[in-house]
């Protein structure tokens, strides 16, 4: 089975961590969960974001998630995939240089990558999706577009891949979404 990497942050989307951490878990694959500046053992605050009719979606505290890697001690080779989930954590970890060389590398080497939601902000940020066609929040669909992505405005439980990429609007698209990405762990 695979050995897949997850880079998340503080305020991470809960479900779009917890549920493929779980998932994959689940079907045989070894999960390894890293944030900048955090180690083994510490702890992710995170968020949940619902749809409750306003203009925008609404965001209360979630869980506490242990770390079970540390991000420091990350080599790509080691790692089969790459997990990206959203939320508001991809919003500061583009910015975080480490990120961004681990990310263009597994997307050099062809690895499996999957993102969620906002996690296309990393994906648009490192600068791999030029000429992939790429779902993600809307609210990123500019980025995307941007940095020579297409844009796919697809239904909220939808996801499409593309090559080695996986991506999908958001958590409801869960089912779908981890079916691809573990489809192109096989």
């Amino acid at each position: 089975m695979a050995k897949v990497l997850i880079i998340a942050g503080d305020f991470v989307e809960d479900y779009e961590l917890m549920v493929p951490f779980q998932a994959l878990q689940m079907v045989g694959h070894q999960v390894t969960v890293v944030c900048p500046d955090k180690k083994a053992g510490d702890t992710l605050k995170t968020a949940i974001h619902d749809f409750e009719g306003d203009q925008t979606y609404t965001e209360k505290p979630g869980h506490l998630f242990g770390l079970n890697g540390t991000f420091a001690d990350v080599v790509e080779a080691n790692f089969d995939a790459l997990l990206i989930p959203g939320g508001r954590a991809p919003e500061y970890l583009r910015l975080n240089a480490a990120v961004i060389t681990l990310v263009q590398t597994f997307a050099a080497n062809n690895k499996p990558i999957a993102a969620v939601c906002h996690g296309a902000q990393i994906l648009t940020a490192a600068n791999v999706i030029k000429g992939k066609r790429i779902s993600a929040y809307p609210a990123c669909a500019p980025e995307v577009s941007q940095a020579g992505g297409e844009y796919c405005d697809i239904a909220v439980t939808d996801a499409i891949t593309d090559g080695h990429l996986v991506t999908a609007p958001a958590w409801p698209a869960h089912p779908t979404w981890l079916a691809q990405f573990n489809a192109l762990l096989s």
